[in-house]
C-alpha cells in the first residue's frame, strides 16, 4: 500500500487514527475496554413524580443537573430511601462521571469528593461512565470526556433531529486515547487548575449576586437610604406609572433560529433568549423596556433591540421622565404576586397593584448603585468566559497531545 497525502502530512511523532492525530506512543481504546456504561432504571419501579420531594435520602437528578460545566444543584428532587432501595440501576459511586444522553446530548459532570451529597441517581436521560481501568487517571478521563476529541465523535453518533440522543453502545464505542499514565497525571492536574479558576469565579459571581439581592431589599423597600435622601414615597398603581404596547409588529416569523444572527427572539420567561433571527424588520428598538408575560407575569428587564415570540406579553415603558424604568422593575420583582387560573393579568389585576415610588432623584440615585453592582458582575463574568475559552483551547491542545508535559 502507497504512503497517503494525509500520511505525509502527518508530522514526526505523530499517528493519525480513527479519532484524529495523537503521539506515537499514545495507545486508542474503545470505551468499554477501559470502563463501564451504566444506564438507569427503567422498570416499573421508576419514581413518578408523587415520588420526588424537596429533600431526602437520595437526589435523582435530571437534564438540569448536568451542565457542560458539571453539576448544578439549584433545583434537586430527591426520593426516599424505601423508594431508591427498589431501584436496581442507576446508583453513583464517587468517581463515576455522568454524561447526558436525550435532548441536550453530551453535558459531562463529575462526582468527585466536591459534590456535597453522598447518594445520587440518574434518570432515564442519562448515563454512568465509570473507569474500571488501572490504566486511565479517571481525572483526565472526564477532561477528555469534555473535549472537543469526543464531542465530535458525539456529534456523529447522536441522531433524532427533533431530540437527539446517544445510546448504550455508541457510548462503549467512543474512542479512548490513554497516554503514558504519568502523563495523565500531568494533564489532570493542569485541566483541574483550570477548573479551579472557573469556580473561584463562579463563588465570586454568586457572591456578587447575593450581595445584589441585599442591597436591592434594602434600598427598594427604604430599610436603608442613600445619603442627602429623606422624606416619605408615594403610594404609586403600575398602570399610573407605565403604558404597555402590543408586541403585534415585533413578532418573529421565521423560528429557524441560529446563533450566528444579531437579533435575539425573547420571552419574558426563565429561558428569556429563545435563539436569535435574521430578521431585520420589526424590531423592537425604543430600549430600556420591561417586558411582561401576561400569563404568568414573569417580567424581564431589556437594554438591547429585539423580537419577540408570543402575542401574550405586554411592552412596558415609563409614563413619563419621573419613572426610572429600572428601579420600578426591581419593585415589581419584590411583589408576592401568585397568578392562578389561566388569564391574562396586565389590564385586569397587575397594572392596579400599588408600590412605594421615591422621588426621581432618588429613584436615580438607587438605579445607579445597581448598575455599578451590575457592572462588577458583568466584568467577573466576562473573567469567567475567557478563563473557560483559554481552558478549552488548552484542553484541546493536552488532549491530542499536539502540547506535551512530559
Amino acid at each position: 500500500m502507497g504512503i497517503t497525502t494525509q500520511q505525509q502530512l502527518t508530522r514526526s511523532g505523530y499517528k493519525r487514527t480513527e479519532v484524529g492525530v495523537i503521539p506515537d506512543d499514545w495507545n486508542l481504546a474503545d470505551f468499554d475496554t477501559i470502563g463501564s456504561v451504566i444506564d438507569g432504571d427503567r422498570g416499573t419501579n421508576y419514581p413518578s413524580s408523587e415520588d420526588f420531594s424537596n429533600g431526602g435520602y437520595c437526589l435523582f437528578l435530571n437534564a438540569g443537573n448536568v451542565t457542560k460545566e458539571g453539576f448544578r444543584f439549584a433545583e434537586c428532587a430527591f426520593i426516599s430511601r424505601e423508594k431508591d432501595a427498589r431501584l436496581n440501576k442507576g446508583k453513583l459511586k464517587r468517581n463515576d462521571i455522568v454524561r447526558t444522553t436525550r435532548g441536550t446530548v453530551g453535558n459531562v459532570a463529575y462526582f468527585d469528593a466536591a459534590v456535597p451529597f453522598e447518594n445520587m441517581r440518574i434518570n432515564s436521560g442519562m448515563v454512568i461512565l465509570r473507569n474500571t481501568s488501572s490504566l486511565l487517571d479517571t481525572t483526565f478521563l472526564y477532561g477528555l470526556l469534555r473535549s472537543r476529541l469526543v464531542q465530535t465523535q458525539i456529534e456523529r453518533l447522536s441522531f433524532g433531529s427533533a431530540q437527539p440522543q446517544l445510546t448504550v453502545k455508541d457510548i462503549s464505542k467512543f474512542g479512548i486515547v490513554v497516554p503514558q499514565f504519568l502523563e495523565q497525571g500531568a494533564i489532570a492536574e493542569v485541566l483541574s487548575d483550570a477548573d479551579e479558576v472557573v469556580r473561584m469565579l463562579d463563588k465570586l459571581i454568586n457572591k456578587k449576586r447575593d450581595i445584589k439581592t441585599g442591597t436591592m431589599q434594602q434600598l427598594l423597600t427604604r430599610k436603608r437610604r442613600l445619603p442627602g435622601f429623606s422624606g416619605e414615597w408615594k403610594v404609586k398603581k403600575l398602570g399610573e406609572l407605565l403604558e404597555y404596547e402590543q408586541p403585534t409588529q415585533y413578532l418573529v416569523k421565521d423560528t429557524e433560529y441560529n446563533d450566528d444572527n444579531d437579533t435575539p427572539v425573547l420571552t419574558a420567561g426563565k429561558t428569556f433568549i429563545l435563539g436569535y433571527t435574521n430578521e431585520e424588520t420589526g424590531v423592537f428598538r425604543n430600549v430600556p423596556v420591561i417586558i411582561f408575560d401576561d400569563f404568568t407575569t414573569a417580567s424581564k428587564y431589556v437594554k438591547f433591540p429585539f423580537k419577540a415570540k408570543s402575542s401574550a406579553m405586554k411592552i412596558l415603558k415609563p409614563k413619563d421622565a419621573n419613572t426610572n424604568l429600572r428601579v420600578i422593575f426591581e419593585k415589581v420583582q419584590l411583589i408576592p404576586f401568585k397568578a392562578g387560573e389561566h388569564k391574562r393579568y396586565w389590564i385586569s389585576e397587575y397594572q392596579h397593584l400599588e408600590i412605594e415610588v421615591a422621588k426621581p432623584e432618588e429613584q436615580t440615585a438607587i438605579a445607579a448603585v445597581l448598575s455599578d453592582i451590575d457592572a462588577d458582575i458583568a466584568a467577573l463574568e466576562a473573567r469567567r468566559d475567557k478563563a473557560r475559552a483559554l481552558k478549552q483551547g488548552m484542553m484541546q491542545q493536552l488532549l491530542t497531545g499536539n502540547i506535551r508535559l512530559i
